[in-house]
C-alpha cells in the first residue's frame, strides 16, 4: 500500500493528492491539484486577501524513494511466513533506502528555477529531504496557481493559508506537501490557558486522558474483588502473567508522557509499598525530549493521573526490567507525537519536509520562558516496545500529516520496534465525545463516527479496553469496557485496510454487519479497522497525589499490553532470538488463532448510537481480544 495514496475519503474529503503520471513534455506539463482543503476549520474566518508583497517561507517536502515498497519491506520482516521474518533493519539502512532520489531533487529544483527563482534563493537541505525558498505572495500564487488569504480565529490569532494549490503534472509525484498552504492548526487556544494547540497533547483537556470516579477508602486486594478494583494480581490472573524476566540487560520498554503530565515519586513509592515492595524508591530511566521533565509545580489528577497510572503498572508488571520514560516537551510549548518521533529517529526530523509548525512544537522555544536548546533529533535509540496513552481524533489532522507520521511507524517496525497506542475512551465518538459532521467539522451533536489517530494507522497496534463484569471473577470472560469509558474502535476515514487484517474484518462485516447507514461510518469495507487487541481498562487502583483513586481508560490498556509484550520479548531474547517488532501480521495470522481471549459481550456507544457490537473473532470494539500470555510466549518462541 502506497501510504500517500491510501486515504479512504468516502465521505470526508479533506485533502486531494494528485496521482498523475509524468508528462512526456515537462515544459508543457499541465498543472494538477496537489492538495485541497474541504472546509475552513471551525472558529476560523477568511479576513482578507494577503498582501502580494509579503514573504512566505515555502517549504517543499520531497517524495521519499521506495515509499511504494514500504509495506512490502515491513511485511518481509513482520510476516511469520516470510523467509526474512525478524530480519530487522538498522537505522542507517532505513535512511539510505528512503532518501529522495536524485531525480526528485533535480526535478523540483529545475521547476523552481524555470519559474523565475534564482538559484541563490533556493536551499536544498543537507539530507536532501526538502527544499525551501522565500517567495513573495505574488510569486507563490503564480507558482502554485492559488490565492493566499489571511484567516482570523476568535482568539485573535491569524493564519495564512490557501484553499487549494496545483503543481505541474511532472512535478507532483516528486512532492509530498508544501507549507504554508492548506493546513490549519487543529485546536486553537490562548497560550495563557491550560490547553494549547494540537501539539499540546499532554495538556489537561486536550486529547485522550484517563477518567476517575474518585478516591478509595479501602483497598481490596483479593482476586474475588477484581470486578470492583483492579490491582496487579488481577491482571496477572486475567492474562496468565507468571513469568520472571531473564534478559533484562538486552530488553527495553519505553512509555511516553507529554509535559505537563508527570509522575510523582511519592506516588510511585506509595503504590510500590502496597503492591511491589522491591520497587520502593525506584524511578524510571528518564529521557528528556525538548526540555521535558517531571514537573511538580502543577499537581492533581489532571496532571499526575496519566503518568502515575502508566508507570505504576508498567514497572510492576515487568519488574525487574527497567522502564524508559520518554518525557516530551517543555512547560511552555509541550510536544506532539512528531516531536517525540524526531528524538528516537534522526531520519524523521526532516522526513518529507520536516515537522509542521502549525501542528508540532518548535524548538528552541520562540515564545520565551521555555526550552532554549535545539530540537532533539535522534538522541536515543527506540525501545523494543513503546506504549503511548494519548491520541488525537483522526479529523484533527490533515491526511497528508497523518500519512507522514504513519510512515514513520512503519519505519520503526522495520527496525524491530513494537508501537502501541490507546484506541480512545469514547466508543465510536472522538475525544470529548465529538462526532463528525458532513463538512468534516466535529461537534457533540454530530452524527458520523469519529475514529482516533494514530489508532487508525495500519503500522501501529491499537489497544482497546475491556473490564471484569460486575459480580464475575477473573476466571470468567471479560466484557468490552462499559463502565465510565467505552472502548474506541471503528474504521478509518484516511487509511486503507492493510492486507494482514483483510480476512477477519471482511468476516465481521459479512456476519455481523453494523446496522448503520453509510452516511454514519466508513462502510466501504476497504478501510483500516481498529483496535487490534484489548486489555482491561476499568477500576484500576492508582496512587495519585498521596491517595488511591479508581481510574478508567484505554490509557491503562496500552501500557499493560506493552508490559505483556515486553515479557514476550524477554522470553525470545533469553533464547537468542530477536524482538517481536511490528506484531500485527503475526497476531492476525492463522498461527495465532486462540492466542487471545475472545471478547463477545458489550458494545462501544457514541454519536447517539450503541456503537459496534462485539462478536466471535475480531470486532471493532475489542479487536482480537485480550492477551493470553502463556499462549503468546509459546507461539512466538516457535517463530525464528
Amino acid at each position: 500500500m502506497l501510504i500517500k495514496h491510501s486515504f479512504i475519503l468516502a465521505f470526508l474529503s479533506a485533502v486531494g493528492i494528485a496521482a498523475a503520471s509524468p508528462s512526456s513534455s515537462p515544459l508543457l506539463s499541465p498543472h494538477v491539484v496537489h492538495e485541497r482543503r474541504g472546509h475552513t476549520p471551525a472558529g476560523w474566518n477568511r479576513a482578507r486577501k494577503h498582501d502580494s508583497g509579503a514573504v512566505l517561507p515555502l517549504r517543499i517536502g520531497l517524495t521519499q524513494s521506495n515509499m511504494d515498497k514500504l509495506e512490502e519491506f515491513l511485511m518481509e520482516v513482520s510476516d511469520p511466513e516470510s523467509s526474512k521474518f525478524g530480519g530487522h533493519w538498522s537505522a542507517g539502512q532505513v535512511a539510505k533506502t528512503f532518501a529522495p532520489s536524485k531525480e526528485t531533487v533535480e526535478t523540483v529544483y529545475e521547476w523552481l528555477t524555470s519559474s523565475g527563482f534564482d538559484a541563490s534563493r533556493i536551499r536544498v537541505t543537507p539530507t536532501k529531504t526538502w527544499i525551501e525558498v522565500n517567495a513573495t505572495v505574488e510569486e507563490a500564487e503564480r507558482l502554485l496557481k492559488t490565492e493566499y488569504h489571511v484567516f482570523e480565529h476568535g482568539t485573535g490569532k491569524e493564519h495564512v493559508a490557501c484553499d487549494t494549490y496545483s503543481l505541474p503534472e511532472h512535478v507532483t509525484k516528486h512532492v509530498d506537501l508544501i507549507t504554508p498552504t492548506v493546513h490549519f492548526n487543529a485546536i486553537i487556544k490562548a497560550r495563557s490557558e491550560a490547553s494549547g494547540g494540537a501539539a499540546h497533547i499532554g495538556n489537561p483537556g486536550v486529547g485522550l486522558h484517563p477518567k476517575t470516579t474518585g478516591k478509595i477508602s479501602t483497598l481490596l486486594t483479593e482476586l474475588e474483588n477484581c470486578d470492583q478494583q483492579i490491582t496487579p494480581i488481577c491482571l496477572r490472573a486475567l492474562y496468565g502473567l507468571v513469568y520472571e524476566p531473564l534478559a533484562t540487560s538486552k530488553n527495553s520498554y519505553g512509555i511516553v508522557e507529554y509535559t505537563p503530565q508527570a509522575y510523582l515519586q511519592t506516588d510511585l513509592n506509595m503504590f510500590f509499598a502496597n503492591f511491589s515492595p522491591s520497587l520502593y524508591g525506584t524511578s524510571p530511566k528518564m529521557v528528556s525530549i525538548d526540555g521535558g521533565f517531571a514537573q511538580t509545580d502543577y499537581q492533581g489528577f489532571d496532571y499526575n493521573g496519566e503518568s502515575d497510572l502508566d508507570l505504576q503498572y508498567g514497572m510492576n508488571l515487568v519488574d525487574p526490567q527497567p522502564i524508559t520514560l520518554y518525557q516530551a516537551g517543555d512547560m511552555v510549548e509541550g510536544a506532539s507525537f512528531n516531536n517525540f518521533l524526531d528524538a528516537i529517529d534522526g531520519t524523521f526530523c526532516t522526513f518529507e519536509g520536516g515537522d509542521d509548525p502549525y501542528y508540532d512544537s518548535v524548538y528552541p522555544d520562540p515564545y520565551g520562558g521555555g526550552y532554549t536548546g535545539p530540537e532533539d533529533c535522534g538522541i536515543v535509540a527506540p525501545a523494543n516496545v513503546i506504549s503511548t496513552s494519548y491520541a488525537y481524533n483522526e479529523a484533527d489532522l490533515s491526511p497528508a500529516y497523518t500519512a507522514r507520521q504513519c510512515a514513520e511507524y512503519a519505519k520503526l517496525g522495520l527496525m524491530g520496534v513494537t508501537v502501541l497506542y490507546s484506541s480512545g475512551d469514547y466508543g465510536v465518538a472522538g475525544n470529548g465525545g465529538l462526532c463528525l459532521n458532513p463538512d468534516g467539522s466535529q461537534t457533540l451533536n454530530g452524527t458520523m463516527f469519529n475514529p482516533s489517530f494514530p489508532g487508525t494507522c495500519p503500522y501501529i497496534t491499537s489497544v482497546g479496553a475491556t473490564q471484569v463484569v460486575s459480580g464475575h471473577t477473573v476466571y470468567e470472560p471479560e466484557s468490552a469496557c462499559m463502565d465510565v469509558i467505552y472502548s474506541g474502535g471503528g474504521f478509518s476515514n484516511y487509511f486503507a485496510m492493510p492486507s494482514y487484517q483483510k480476512t477477519v474484518v471482511e468476516s465481521y462485516l459479512k456476519n455481523y454487519p453494523p446496522p448503520y447507514p453509510p452516511t454514519m461510518w466508513n462502510a466501504t469495507g476497504m478501510s483500516r479497522a481498529f483496535p487490534d487487541v484489548s486489555a482491561n481498562g476499568a477500576w484500576y487502583v492508582v496512587a495519585i497525589d498521596g491517595e488511591f483513586e479508581l481510574v478508567f481508560g484505554t490509557s491503562a490498556s496500552s501500557p499493560v499490553t506493552g508490559s505483556i509484550l515486553t515479557l514476550v520479548n524477554d522470553a525470545r531474547l533469553a533464547v537468542g532470538k530477536k524482538p517481536i517488532g511490528f506484531i500485527n501480521p503475526t497476531i492476525y495470522s492463522p498461527a495465532f488463532v486462540g492466542a487471545f481471549h475472545d471478547i463477545t459481550n458489550g458494545t462501544n456507544p457514541g454519536c447517539g448510537t450503541i456503537g459496534y457490537e462485539t462478536a466471535p473473532g475480531w470486532d471493532p470494539v475489542t479487536g482480537l481480544g485480550t492477551p493470553n500470555f502463556p499462549q503468546l510466549v509459546a507461539r512466538w518462541l516457535l517463530l525464528p
